[in-house]
């Protein structure tokens, strides 16, 4: 069943291209974040019986307005959702599932490399049919709206599990809970070839995969270790945290330096590479080598070639 929630503006919810970034005590007040989504809503067109796919880094707040985010996308009229197990995807298999799938869009809750924690940030953006973020058009008509919303919709249907992957629904909409990063370990395969890489690693070649307790910790342990064959602990740090375990997911010389140091060390891995809190920046080291991350492995994993 759907209820209308009458409202009041919020000042300052301007998004950029990477949504809308606020701390967690301002999106956790009463209606800022059904707002700021309505708002989103509101400044698209013939969406109705569509594909919204949705997912996060998993910072803290992030299951919540996962909620929040599918039952006001069933109450708007989507059709379906897909929506990542445990609320986890990354940004760049957010960008694969909308243009895999053909879905109309996608909302990705991260704050990128911005630290987590209950007074830390979070961040709402959208995602458009090619994967990319809103161009200026979308994100200034959902500022205007922010300005003006008086009313949202949402379900009041009970939460979805997020933890068990398979089919549900919320009224009418159906909401597929799916494992997030098989499709995207698909892709990296078609584009990476993962047999010579596999034959690498088994002549000795050595990985270390810091991913800072942020999202992109399971598609690593999947990729590097079960898929490549690099050996188990190759990947640290790979398990999600509301925190990221104190982490400043930022992956650089300065929050990634055990890292750096560790390779540059004599005795230390031949190739390091770190990750941002939603993955879509890397940091990459070699033996006496430090790479900035270019935009051309921004939306692909540090894997060695």
């Amino acid at each position: 069943m759907t209820k209308t929630i009458a409202t009041k503006p919020f000042a300052g919810q301007k998004p950029g291209t990477s949504g809308l970034r606020k701390k967690v005590p301002e999106f956790a007040q009463p209606h800022y974040a059904e707002n700021f989504i309505q708002s989103v809503f509101d400044s698209l067109e013939d969406y109705q019986g569509k594909t919204l796919v949705i997912g996060g880094d998993g910072r803290y707040l992030n299951r919540e307005v996962i909620q929040t985010a599918i039952k006001m996308a069933a109450a708007n009229g989507f059709g379906k959702v897909m929506v990542g197990q445990g609320g986890i995807l990354s940004t760049p298999a957010a960008s694969n599932m909308i243009r895999k799938y053909q879905a109309f869009g996608g909302i990705i809750l991260s704050a990128s490399h911005n630290p987590g924690g209950p007074n830390e940030d979070f961040g709402i953006k959208y995602n458009t049919a090619n994967g990319g973020p809103a161009p200026e058009r979308i994100t200034d008509a959902i500022y205007e709206r922010t300005k003006l919303i008086d009313r949202y919709r949402i379900s009041e249907a009970d939460d979805v599990p997020l933890d068990a992957i398979g089919s549900y629904h919320v009224d009418d909409m159906e909401v597929e809970v799916f494992d997030p990063v098989a499709d995207y370990a698909a892709l990296m395969e078609e584009l990476f070839d993962f047999e010579a890489i596999r034959s690498y690693i088994a002549g000795g070649f050595r990985i270390a995969f810091d991913a800072m307790s942020a999202v992109t910790g399971p598609y690593a342990k999947e990729i590097i270790e079960n898929q490549l064959g690099a050996p188990e602990g190759s990947v640290r740090n790979f398990v999600p945290l509301e925190d990221f375990g104190g982490h400043h997911p930022d992956p650089n010389l300065v929050h990634a330096k055990e890292l750096y140091d560790e390779v540059m060390s004599a005795d230390g891995p031949d190739f390091g590479a770190a990750s941002d809190g939603d993955g879509d920046r890397n940091m990459v080291v070699g033996k006496g080598i430090f790479i900035t991350p270019p935009t051309a492995l921004r939306s692909l994993p540090p894997t060695p070639i």
